[in-house]
């Protein structure tokens, strides 16, 4: 476990208790210098607690192993993450452990916990290792946090945590000049309190020595000469807007600027209560994807999609709007046409170019392995459906497998944690040797034989692309851009190079900066993000102030019947909405088969889906909570009609109207006084 001069370089403030920044490129060693950090904090703190906050479900698992061979067995460390099943409180678990390894959520949930076994005060730690810590910024759970740290700094409140971040792309948010990359970074440093951003300065060659960056290659096409599909499915939507009477909407079709307008259309219309104007945007949405998917991958993977979501429409709403009517017959009477087309169409010159790099990167006789990053977990399906059905391919060894993000919607397929965590357990030992990934994989991911880093026509920032780039980690690694020639992906893409350069000299900048003049703006920004985040508390407190809770009628987002109102809900553990009263039922109906979610929750388990009787919408699912059966509502499919008109709510801790806690006590005894009343 021996540092390398370039990590004692850049650690040294930190063991002297300084917060730092450690900006170190990826798989040079940041996580094991953070080991060691936390292994001589704890040698010489007295009392010393340190939590290690990871932003992604997989990095606990690796951040475990690291560390724990760094500290060898003499100190008490521990692992959680959200899939860990039933455990002894957060509170409990930082109380009996020296060293903890979570992700960052659950750190926050325990820190506004009123249960005493959750609940935990940020000043239990004396050291806060905080990995990926460029995510530190406006709203995410990492400055949410930080945020408490610096009212307790504001304060006086003593001690204070060390802080300690890493990373190996601080950014330029979203700066394209000097002066704002500059405060960005300065930013980042204040919202972690740092004393100084650290990187090689004096082993800055033993460090490029050491981690060279892979070859990379613009593996660019043409556009397909001739696309009879997406014309076809193009003409569909002209007619679609032509129904709308809407043929300003713009014709730019298969694109995330299109696809924006649509959704901006269906808000509109479910607020200003037009339901097939609703319907209409919906469609709309769906053919935009069938082309985004359709450009990515096979003509074959977009109408198949297509038509899952219109079997889905036909098996699951019970009441059809004359809209949709119109809408499943014009599908109808084009799929066979396009079924033909699909099949006999051009191939799509972005699959031939990615055929040629791994037939040339996976021919070699070293064994290579690699990762192709897609946009969506949609393209990456597609894309290894593609691969096990690419007659081509049949000639090199490829065993690939999925690595796409664990969170549900009813949109996309998503993979359950532990099904990550076997993948990339597989991906280590070599028993797969390619992945078809989401940005999931973008950050942390360390196998140190990943040869090969494809990026398939992404549209990403520049933090994405280094991070992304940084998989490859064997020697004569490859990294490969793959776009079509004169598109936009490639256009950012050359963008993000240009922002890269530009994030080094504003990080130079800073490090150059007179140590007075840089503590004094620090100061400022610290202040001036605490007024900030006060104000903005108390707007979104005026907010949920808006209206009673009785005065806010809910509608079922499809169908627009009113099915109940704001003081129906309740929340449960602080972000589940639920409706408590008993009358509810009689609006929805509940599948037989439990909604999977693979992951045990402490004191709750999913139900059957739950559906409007009316229409067949679907709202949301059952959860049995301590063994009482409540309905959880997702905001999307439910319209909020107030005094001042209808809004449709993208979060629940944005609705105009305050919700109470659930309390069990009260739901039980009014359940059972209504029942005596019967």
């Amino acid at each position: 476990m021996e540092l390398r001069p370039y990590q004692w370089e850049v650690i040294m403030p930190a063991l002297e208790g300084k917060n730092v920044i450690i900006w170190l490129p990826t798989g040079a060693g940041k996580t094991r210098a953070a080991a060691y950090v936390a292994k001589r904090h704890l040698e010489t703190v007295d009392g010393a607690k340190v939590v290690v906050l990871v932003n992604r479900v997989h990095l606990v698992t690796q951040h475990g192993e690291e560390f724990s061979r760094m500290l060898g067995g003499r100190w008490t460390m521990t692992t959680l993450s959200g899939d860990m099943g039933p455990r002894a409180g957060f509170g409990h678990v930082v109380r009996s452990h020296h060293l903890l390894i979570c992700t960052a959520e659950l750190l926050q949930m325990a820190l506004t916990s009123s249960d005493v076994e959750e609940h935990v005060e940020l000043t239990a730690f004396s050291l806060i290792v905080v990995d990926e810590c460029h995510h530190t910024h406006k709203e995410t759970v990492y400055n949410v946090i930080l945020n408490r740290y610096l009212e307790h700094k504001l304060q006086r409140a003593r001690p204070l945590p060390q802080i300690l971040g890493l990373t190996a792309s601080p950014g330029t948010g979203g700066a394209s000049k000097l002066d704002g990359a500059i405060n960005h970074i300065l930013q980042l440093c204040a919202n972690l309190d740092t004393w100084r951003i650290m990187s090689p300065e004096q082993y800055h060659p033993q460090l490029q020595e050491h981690n060279p960056k892979p070859c990379k290659q613009y593996d660019l096409c043409q556009r397909r000469s001739q696309d009879p599909f997406g014309d076809l499915i193009k003409k569909l939507m002209k007619q679609v807007h032509d129904r709308l009477g809407m043929p300003e909407l713009g014709q730019d079709f298969g694109t995330q600027m299109y696809e924006q307008q649509v959704v901006e259309l269906s808000k509109d219309a479910a607020e200003a209560g037009l339901q097939e104007r609703r319907v209409y945007a919906l469609h709309l949405r769906r053919y935009n994807d069938a082309l985004l998917i359709h450009d990515t991958v096979r003509a074959l993977d977009a109408l198949t999609m297509l038509q899952d979501f219109y079997n889905r429409e036909r098996a699951t709403k019970t009441q059809i709007l004359y809209a949709e009517h119109w809408l499943l017959e014009l599908f109808n009477g084009h799929k066979t046409m396009l079924a033909s087309l699909a099949t006999q169409g051009p191939k799509n010159p972005k699959l031939e170019m990615l055929e040629q790099i791994l037939l040339e990167q996976f021919g070699s006789p070293d064994n290579p392995r690699g990762i192709i990053f897609t946009q969506t977990r949609q393209s990456a399906h597609s894309l290894l459906l593609w691969l096990q059905q690419q007659p081509g391919l049949r000639t090199v060894d490829i065993s690939a497998q999925l690595l796409i993000g664990a969170g549900n919607n009813s949109q996309s397929i998503h993979m359950t944690q532990r099904h990550q965590q076997e993948v990339i357990q597989k991906f280590r030992t070599g028993s797969l040797n390619l992945l078809v990934a989401t940005s999931v994989a973008e950050e942390g991911l360390d196998i140190a034989q990943c040869k090969v880093v494809v990026r398939y026509g992404l549209l990403t920032n520049e933090i994405s692309m280094v991070q992304a780039r940084g998989r490859a980690r064997a020697g004569q690694s490859v990294y490969s851009f793959v776009a079509t020639e004169g598109s936009r992906e490639l256009r950012r893409e050359l963008t993000n190079e240009a922002l890269e350069t530009l994030m080094e000299r504003a990080v130079a900048a800073v490090q150059r900066m007179d140590q007075a003049e840089y503590q004094a703006k620090i100061r400022d920004l610290q202040q001036e993000a605490l007024v900030k985040r006060a104000v903005q508390a108390a707007k979104r407190e005026s907010k949920r102030q808006q209206f009673p809770p009785e005065h806010v009628q809910l509608l079922c987002i499809n169908c627009m019947v009113a099915v109940g109102h704001g003081s129906d809900m309740r929340k449960v553990e602080g972000t589940h909405h639920v409706n408590v009263n008993p009358s509810f039922s009689i609006y929805y109906t509940i599948s037989q088969e439990p909604v999977v979610i693979d992951r045990v929750f402490k004191d709750w388990r999913p139900g059957g889906t739950i559906s409007c009787r009316n229409c067949g919408e679907v709202w949301g699912l059952q959860m049995i909570y301590k063994s009482v059966n409540l309905p959880v509502l997702k905001i999307r499919s439910m319209l909020l009609q107030t005094p001042n008109g209808r809004i449709q709510a993208k979060k629940w801790s944005r609705v105009p109207f305050p919700v109470a806690d659930f309390n069990m006590v009260e739901h039980c005894t009014q359940n059972l006084s209504d029942l005596s009343l019967h």
